[in-house]
């Protein structure tokens, strides 16, 4: 179906043919034949396999044969071309009882003539099984306006979990149709481009969940992607150091509809980059990824929605069990209109359909391998993609699991999908319709059946060829295979989608919010609190740290805070705060980086991800701080100047100095775990962290006065708590040193406000820091 650019002005015409009707568009061209990939299939043996087109020329329909068999008959006679138009009946293979086109007109709305066209019209997809028939044509109502989505009194009704009660409406006006979002969850597309209002013209697509609706006189065809799509891969290129190194070399291949294909290659073969190119999430830097015929990188906002993607590590909260751990995701993946009921149920399908129904109750860390695979393949299934990539689900299998794995894949593209799997084993490739081999430089080494590639290399074993492609640099693999038969057969003949140039890219792509931001903090929260209660080494942890910081500080403080034990109790105070608020967060981030990542990418709110975390570990913080003071504060005379702090009880004043810094500890260890890639870097960077606030407190050096010192200080959270809590006990007066001389540390109310609130001001920066680093974990086409 290609695009007619001298089309303007022939008419729409209604086709009656093989049993079906279709709505023609002047935009695009008909293949008729019994090939199944025509858009008008007719099943007679009178009829070629291509047998005729049908297209437009300087305004006006024609049908050309295609030096078929038995030819192509209007008006009883035998045509190589012929004008046609409403009314016509043309027949195929005999004039007399040939199976026969007959052709209607359709009359074009005015307005849709006499109005400038405000969006560019996009022609549908050629070759493809989505825009190849409509699912249904369904005649605008007599209302101006059209309401569309999920509720059952839409005018039309989506039967899509992903689509919003109240969705969109299509309005007719003087000017002509728009459409109008209704505040949808994940959102209305024109053209692939998020919208809100725009202007609608004959030819443009209206996507709204899983369907495209296209626009046709005083109808609407509506087209399902009901899964059974194709992926044309054309010239793709990614290069690094601006453009010195190469990590994926002008890759093309054609993947079917419900094929399962595996890429392997050596390590370093550009496998990863090819992943991230195909699933949008770095975008190449040439060539096209056509999704069923539309351009991936273009229409991404839309597409992506259909694109399911399982990462190497787990995305799930491994302390949750099956059904708690698929559920919260339906929560964050589903409109917010969605009814607990509905997103139950389709749990359980997808529960169901990967064999986990005896595993629901079962918290993921305790299942094998492949079974916790498996959970993370079903949260992705959860919104029915008709493209699954998965990023080496066997790695660290065993045999067994790996081959469980792989016939699980082979049973979700024979259920309707488009499978893609990244990995290194090759113990079952044997399952796989089609097999890519990236050599190095990211170049084609072989795209065929699987069966063919050993021969097709000239080894008996995968070990040979690996070895071989380590060994024999200067040969061309990619050369080798493109003069090859077996790339004419399986690349050149089944690529049926036109080359394209690749179309500018529309800048980042905002991530769709499925939820309102107050939903989605709220199932974060909830979320994330059932994941730490069920860790009961964090909860160990978590109520015994304060008591025994606690205890520490108790017994240096004996009796009361003297000139020999005032400095040594409130530097164990910092201490303790320091290290209980840093410990429960300096690894949180980092651990979840994965999931972090995929779930942004499918509309996770960075901010509400952020919030969750600090305020389900801020209230943690704040309550083991509150248990610390007190503990080691419990029975102590403070020794405060007239037993009174500088604003409040002594005792009050010390308090919310600790927990404040505590809450500023918590909020450095989120940037540090924000900041660092590997999660076993973090327990060294909190004993530095430890070392710095005990030498920088001013408890051990004298800073006031000292350049460069002084200054670094000022970023020590440590500093500012103990100037807060010298100045509640008036410290200079209890141990008259000059280290206590300092000026931060005076019982005075402005001093002691400048302390606390330089202390809140450390937070809101460090907050803001871990904002910006998490969105350099973002994929990149949400940073561009």
């Amino acid at each position: 179906m290609a695009e007619r650019s001298d089309a303007a002005t022939a008419p729409e015409l209604v086709v009656e043919a093989g049993g079906g009707t279709q709505v023609l568009s002047p935009l695009r061209t008909y293949h008729v034949g019994r090939d199944p990939a025509s858009e008008l299939v007719l099943d007679d043996a009178r009829v070629s396999w291509h047998h005729a087109v049908l297209h437009t020329t300087d305004g006006h329909w024609v049908v050309e044969d295609e030096e078929s068999t038995n030819g192509t008959y209007t008006e009883g006679r035998r045509v190589q071309q012929s004008d046609v138009g409403p009314g016509s009946v043309i027949r195929f293979g005999n004039p007399a009882d040939g199976p026969c086109a007959v052709l209607t007109g359709i009359p074009r709305p005015p307005q849709a003539t006499a109005r400038p066209s405000a969006v560019t019209s996009v022609p549908h997809p050629a070759a493809t099984r989505t825009f190849r028939q409509p699912s249904a044509v369904r005649p605008l109502p007599s209302a101006r306006i059209t309401r569309i989505g999920r509720a059952p009194d839409s005018d039309l009704v989506v039967e899509d979990l992903i689509v919003s009660r109240r969705h969109a409406e299509l309005r007719a006006g003087p000017e002509g149709y728009e459409i109008v979002d209704l505040g949808s969850h994940n959102g209305t597309y024109l053209n692939g481009r998020p919208v809100t209002r725009a202007p609608v013209v004959p030819g443009d697509i209206i996507g709204i969940g899983h369907s495209a609706f296209v626009l046709v006189g005083e109808e609407l065809q509506e087209f399902i992607d009901t899964g059974e799509v194709s992926l044309d891969v054309q010239e793709l290129a990614v290069r690094v150091d601006k453009g010195r190194k190469t990590l994926l070399g002008q890759v093309s291949f054609p993947v079917g509809e419900k094929t399962l294909l595996a890429v392997v290659g050596p390590s370093g073969a550009g496998k990863s980059t090819l992943l991230n190119a195909l699933t949008g999430l770095r975008p190449a830097d040439e060539g096209t990824v056509l999704y069923d015929g539309r351009d991936l990188y273009r229409d991404y906002a839309e597409l992506r929605q259909r694109i399911g993607l399982v990462p190497q590590d787990d995305i799930l909260h491994s302390q949750l069990t099956v059904r708690r751990a698929l559920g919260y995701a339906a929560r964050l993946r589903f409109p917010e209109d969605t009814a607990k009921a509905e997103r139950q149920a389709r749990v359980d399908e997808v529960i169901h359909e990967l064999g986990l129904d005896q595993r629901v109750n079962q918290p993921i860390h305790s299942l094998s391998g492949g079974q916790r695979k498996r959970v993370s393949v079903a949260l992705e299934l959860l919104t029915k993609p008709s493209l699954l990539f998965l990023d080496e689900p066997t790695s660290g299998l065993d045999p067994g699991m790996d081959r469980s794995v792989m016939h699980m894949l082979r049973g979700l593209a024979d259920d309707g999908r488009t499978v893609i799997v990244v990995t290194h084993s090759v113990l079952s490739l044997n399952v796989c319709d089609r097999l890519l081999v990236l050599a190095p430089g990211g170049t084609i080494a072989y795209y065929g059946p699987p069966d063919e590639a050993l021969p097709f290399f000239g080894f008996e074993q995968w070990p040979e060829a690996f070895e071989a492609f380590e060994n024999d640099t200067d040969r061309d693999w990619a050369g080798q295979f493109a003069a090859s038969p077996v790339h004419r057969r399986y690349v050149a003949a089944e690529t049926h989608q036109p080359r394209r140039a690749p179309e500018a890219p529309r800048g980042p792509v905002d991530a769709p919010k499925s939820q309102s931001w107050g939903a989605q903090l709220r199932t974060l929260v909830r979320r994330y609190t059932a994941a730490l209660t069920a860790d009961r080494t964090f909860l160990v942890i978590m109520v015994a740290l304060p008591f025994v910081m606690g205890a520490m500080a108790h017994a240096l403080a004996g009796s009361a805070l003297t000139r020999d034990s005032a400095l040594n109790a409130l530097l164990i105070l910092c201490v303790g705060a320091v290290l209980t608020g840093a410990a429960n967060a300096v690894r949180e981030l980092v651990k979840e980086r994965t999931i972090y990542q995929r779930e942004r990418a499918v509309g996770l709110s960075r901010s509400a991800y952020l919030m969750s975390k600090v305020l389900v570990l801020g209230t943690i913080t704040v309550v083991q701080a509150v248990v610390l003071t007190m503990v080691a504060l419990f029975g102590v005379e403070l020794n405060a100047p007239g037993g009174k702090g500088v604003l409040l009880p002594p005792l009050i004043e010390i308090t919310l100095a600790v927990a404040l810094l505590a809450f500023t500890a918590m909020m450095l260890g989120l940037f540090v775990s924000a900041l660092v890639r590997k999660e076993e870097v973090t327990m060294p960077l909190l004993v530095l962290l430890a070392i710095v606030q005990v030498v920088f407190c001013g408890a051990l050096l004298k800073l006031q006065g000292v350049p460069g010192l002084e200054q670094l200080a000022w970023l020590v959270p440590s500093r500012w708590a103990l100037g807060a809590m010298a100045g509640t006990i008036d410290l200079h007066r209890i141990v008259p040193q000059g280290i206590t001389s300092d000026p931060l540390f005076r019982h005075q109310a402005g001093i002691w406000l400048l302390d606390m609130g330089m202390l809140i001001v450390l937070s809101l920066v460090l907050g803001f820091l871990v904002a910006k680093l998490l969105r350099r974990r973002e994929p990149e086409i949400m940073r561009k």
